[in-house]
């Protein structure tokens, strides 16, 4: 709508709902079309009215598509990439289950600065990284079930397994830029960038700042793993098979 285009964005504006609607006049034959405003913060008059372009974009994306950033650090946020690879002997039954739950062989998570991890990043992670023993729920009797237990730890070395995997991808994504965050940081505190580079630093050291603090995140993980159950742990639980200090109760035949 090119009217609306002429209306700035406010990151003040945090509703979801659109500002503006596009309707029929009233007549059966009528052609003509009523653009209608609604402002989302309260304006007295000769105030400019602002809306909201897309409260789910990352500054990365506002930049490309509108030429500026928004200064709410939950906008800076990085797409990580995650595959399902071709050489894992279990590639059918994985690309399978991931493709139950609307997911495929890669898979994008946009991780944003402060937020939780995107709901469905873990159990594809623990997918990915299913080996050894931990494989025997890709067999066909855990299908219908098998994304609802991976929603929850599995075994001490799948989740470290993960916690290797995210950290290396941070790891390698940080090594791949030019600057350090703190170069970047004293790049704007000089202030003798262009606005394009200004937009083009901001972003970069957004994605950063994710980056390091997703890589943080999985390395406490890594330090927890003592102390997670798994899915043997819960297992003998719903079988009641596990005893009120945690120990296991072996059940023995009634004696004749």
């Amino acid at each position: 709508m090119p009217f609306a285009d002429l209306i700035n964005h406010s990151g003040r504006v945090t509703s979801e709902d659109p500002a503006y609607e596009v309707r029929r006049t009233a007549g059966f034959f009528s052609r003509d079309y009523l653009f209608s405003l609604r402002s989302p913060l309260a304006v007295k008059k000769g105030e400019q009215v602002f809306i909201q372009y897309d409260v789910n974009k990352s500054n990365a994306d506002l930049a490309l598509d509108y030429g500026f950033t928004d200064s709410s650090p939950h906008r800076d946020a990085f797409t990580l990439t995650l595959e399902i690879s071709e050489s894992d002997e279990f590639y059918g039954d994985k690309l399978d289950i991931a493709e139950s739950v609307g997911l495929g062989e890669t898979a994008y998570f946009d991780i944003k600065l402060g937020k939780p991890l995107p709901p469905q990043m873990l159990p594809y992670l623990r997918l990915v990284a299913l080996v050894g023993p931990d494989a025997f729920l890709l067999e066909s009797i855990f299908r219908n079930a098998v994304w609802g237990h991976l929603e929850l730890p599995i075994s001490r070395a799948n989740e470290l397994l993960i916690c290797k995997i995210v950290c290396d991808a941070c790891s390698s994504a940080l090594s791949g830029y030019s600057t350090t965050l703190e170069e970047d940081e004293k790049m704007k505190k000089a202030g003798s960038m262009s606005p394009r580079l200004e937009i083009a630093v901001g972003v970069r050291g957004g994605e950063k700042k994710v980056l390091t603090e997703t890589n943080n995140i999985f390395r406490e993980r890594e330090e927890e793993l003592d102390e997670l159950e798994y899915y043997q742990e819960r297992r003998l639980k719903d079988l009641g098979l596990v005893g009120e200090q945690g120990e296991i109760i072996f059940w023995e035949p009634p004696q004749k």
